[in-house]
């Protein structure tokens, strides 16, 4: 083999950090295994259903089709409008009502495929536009944040999300990073439901930090994945409100995968809002000029799904009585486990009733779980991140002893 070959002295990359577990639980032949590593919602049966809405919103989608065109780079209007409704809804405000910075021209939409494309185009923006800028993002994260910032070639710059107990939010630890980041930096912001600690910064908390961020001439990014899983759809966008009511520039990814359930259907979006109409206008040119060397034209498909639902009022209504039975459920799930795990003799796990969305940290070590793993078929990512989505009345009290017999250092 010449040396002129793509794999000359390359050796392989490293597994997915979330995906490569996943794939180990499918290799699993053990019937009794449990998946609480993928963040995907699951039904009692351990499924992950298609909500009725959905399944009606395709009907007519078949139906009424006629072709297959491209659509235009930024994405169909209708479905733009829909998330734009969706992210930027006042409080207290009937659906269509939205921030003042809509009716400004300052917010601009493009369709993405997934909230992973969404990040991807944010931070590609931001090389683009601040050459010489770092993108900051808090630790524990999403790991796939760190692999978008290092494809984007841009500089990382890492500080920790929580307190060195790991049982709170490091307010200071990230009051300190905005003062030590220069102007035109961004940092990476989990909109709501933190993942993977579920710990989110209070409504107050989210204006502080925002007025910071414009004190100091930075950029934030706020990948919002899992809108209406926390406190409702409209409370879990205060982190973006308090940005906006700063006149800040930021940007928005926004991801149906979760709070649809379309999560191969690959259906994002990525907010522009800029200082001004004009200034928008300029950043969504750019955008699109990314776009159109890497996905082109966005999938069409989950994206009217979405405008379908949120375009008709009974369909946007029953939606919503789905997205609220899943949050509710994940929430007993939360309140079930934590008092399992106190039955179990697991002691330290009342600070999951802090947290919201599908996530939690249990703290384990790498060793504790390869013994979940190996002993017990029960399959979590790195520090013990557990999705409480994938839990189950039958399940729960499983997973409690399981863990408090990993900790105790028995069942050998």
């Amino acid at each position: 083999m010449s040396d002129g070959t793509l794999s000359t002295r390359q050796v392989a990359a490293p597994v997915d950090p979330i995906f490569g577990i996943v794939d180990a639980y499918r290799a699993d032949q053990r019937p009794h295994k449990m998946n609480l590593a993928a963040g995907v919602y699951m039904d009692e049966t351990g499924l992950t259903p298609i909500p009725a809405s959905i399944r009606e919103a395709e009907r007519r989608i078949l139906a009424a089709s006629t072709s297959k065109l491209y659509a235009p780079i930024s994405g169909e209007g209708a479905y733009l409008d829909a998330v734009r409704n969706l992210l930027f809804r006042q409080p207290g405000d009937v659906w269509g009502a939205t921030h003042p910075a809509v009716a400004d021209g300052r917010v601009t939409l493009l369709h993405t495929p997934g909230g992973t494309g969404a990040m991807r185009l944010a931070v590609d923006l931001v090389a683009r536009l601040r050459p010489g800028a770092e993108v900051w993002v808090g630790e524990p994260t999403w790991p796939n944040h760190f692999q978008i910032v290092d494809a984007a070639r841009v500089n990382l710059r890492r500080f920790a999300w929580l307190t060195t107990n790991q049982q709170a939010f490091d307010e200071s630890g990230l009051l300190a990073a905005l003062d030590a980041a220069k102007a035109g930096d961004a940092f990476i912001f989990h909109g709501t439901c933190h993942n993977p600690t579920g710990i989110d910064p209070t409504a107050t908390q989210w204006q502080q930090i925002a007025e910071r961020v414009e004190q100091r001439g930075l950029i934030p990014i706020i990948d919002t994945a899992y809108q209406g899983l926390g406190d409702g759809l409209i409370a879990d966008t205060a982190s973006l409100r308090a940005f906006l009511a700063t006149g800040v520039e930021l940007l928005v990814a926004s991801s149906a995968s979760k709070n649809f359930s379309l999560y191969n259907e690959r259906v994002g979006a990525l907010a522009i809002v800029g200082a001004t109409g004009a200034a928008t206008s300029i950043l969504a040119s750019h955008a699109r000029q990314i776009v159109r060397t890497m996905w082109s034209n966005p999938p069409v498909h989950g994206g009217a799904i979405v405008a379908t639902i949120l375009g008709d009022t009974q369909l946007r209504t029953q939606w919503e009585e789905e997205l609220e039975a899943m949050r509710l459920r994940i929430l007993a799930s939360r309140h079930e486990l934590t008092a399992a795990l106190a039955a179990a003799g697991a002691q330290g796990f009342a600070r999951l009733l802090e947290g919201r969305g599908m996530f939690s940290l249990l703290g384990l070590t790498d060793a504790q779980l390869a013994r979940l793993r190996d002993e017990h078929a029960i399959y979590l990512v790195a520090q013990g991140r557990i999705n409480m989505a994938g839990l189950s009345p039958a399940k729960v009290p499983v997973v409690a002893q399981a863990v408090a017999q990993v900790l105790a250092g028995g069942d050998r």
